[in-house]
């Protein structure tokens, strides 16, 4: 196995690590209702996704 010669400067360590923090998940307006909400989801405000009904209304059905 390899073994490192020198130790690996706290300088060094950082920057290695500095890509793997967590970013914020990107939000984005509904484009029916215009609620923020991250990409990719049904809106569950007005259970639209794309602009087409995913999920039905209970109150428009009654």
């Amino acid at each position: 196995m390899a073994v490192p010669k020198r130790k690996q400067s706290n300088s060094r360590t950082g920057m290695r690590r500095s890509h793997d923090a967590l970013k914020p998940r990107e939000l984005q307006s509904c484009s029916n209702c215009g609620i923020a909400l991250p990409t990719h989801v049904v809106c569950p405000n007005c259970g639209t996704y794309m602009k087409r009904v995913i999920i039905k209304d209970e109150q428009a059905a009654e």
